[in-house]
């Protein structure tokens, strides 16, 4: 796959100073470019590298200006960072463009209905009644249950489980070893002590444009859907509980734990290790640090809150300073104290 650095700039719309005529084969960091590759620049740290880079073209934003001589071509467009994403993005269809076919040995169901150039890897399982949309991609040893509806130009990972009745909208990603529609944790208490299972009827809703990280899990609901709206990606081993919604384009970072029947609103941003009450209403674009506990519902648009239990962050972070202090302001009351008694 080989390109010039002209059909890339028209690919991504952009202008290119220096030899159109060059060709590119391959996609690299700055730092680490060789002869044939494309590379970007978004980051200003980055920019010592591109003084010395070996890559053939650099992608770099249309208002970047040289501070000393270069020998890269470089392609300028609106926002490098986004340029190049797309770039990964039209890469990685070329080296999956030829998954198609169903591999042996796999299972499919007679009453499963699948479209047109659809890829179904070795030992994956197809249950009845699924649907599976055009030019979507199953890979090796994934289980999908009874009655799931899988959109067009879908990607599901080797080792991922869907569960009955899961319905994944177009242009959805699920990566190894998800899994999306097992039981919400639900146990009643009883008198002897123990605890029962509250059966779980309902099911998981992945809207267009969902991304699902490796090793995370989407509980189904108690009754109606657990529902991730358009354009929501989820990172690596996250916990989604029952019956949770989570706005559009909502993005969540790994290892947080989000409890039943949470609200998250649109566009908003949780970081790593971040812990959810159940319950509780997020609003739109709230910005939760890594670490956050969220205890109680956030209904003002566009806080920026940290620490557990989470509050506004500059507020946080003046109490992490206080805290820090505490051992001296101990030596400090311990000295007024022998002071007073002194007296």
């Amino acid at each position: 796959m080989e390109f010039t650095v002209e059909q890339i700039a028209q690919m991504l719309k952009g202008e290119v100073r220096g030899d159109k005529s060059l060709k590119v084969n391959q996609l690299a960091k700055i730092e680490e470019g060789s002869i044939g590759t494309i590379s970007f620049l978004s980051n200003p740290k980055y920019e010592q590298y591109i003084y010395s880079t070996n890559s053939t073209a650099v992608i770099v934003d249309k208002n970047f200006e040289a501070k000393r001589a270069f020998s890269t071509t470089l392609i300028l467009v609106e926002n490098a960072y986004a340029a190049f994403t797309v770039l990964l993005q039209e890469y990685q269809k070329m080296l999956v463009q030829n998954k198609k076919g169903v591999e042996q040995p796999s299972f499919i169901n007679s009453t499963a209905e699948i479209g047109e150039d659809v890829y179904v890897g070795a030992f994956a399982y197809i249950g009845e009644n699924c649907k599976i949309g055009n030019n979507s991609k199953i890979y090796p040893n994934v289980s999908i249950s009874d009655s799931c509806v899988i959109g067009e130009n879908c990607t599901i990972y080797s080792g991922a489980t869907i569960y009955h009745n899961t319905i994944i909208g177009n242009n959805c990603t699920i990566h190894a070893n998800a899994v999306i529609g097992a039981d919400g944790f639900g146990f009643a208490p009883q008198a002897n002590e123990t605890f029962m299972a509250i059966p779980q009827l309902g099911n998981v809703i992945l809207e267009d444009n969902v991304s699902i990280g490796a090793n995370t899990t989407v509980d189904r609901a108690t009754m109606g859907s657990t529902i991730l709206r358009e354009g929501v990606k989820i990172d690596n081993l996250v916990q989604i509980a029952h019956n949770v919604e989570i706005g559009k384009n909502t993005v969540i970072a790994a290892q947080t734990g989000i409890s039943g029947s949470a609200k998250i609103g649109e566009n908003c941003m949780i970081g790593g290790q971040a812990g959810l009450a159940g319950h509780i209403l997020v609003a739109n674009n709230t910005i939760l640090m890594a670490k956050s506990g969220i205890t109680k519902s956030v209904s003002k648009s566009g806080r920026i809150m940290s620490g557990s239990p989470a509050q506004d962050n500059h507020d946080n972070l003046k109490s992490q300073v206080l805290y820090k202090n505490l051992p001296k302001i101990e030596l400090r009351l311990q000295a007024v104290e022998e002071k007073l008694k002194e007296k």
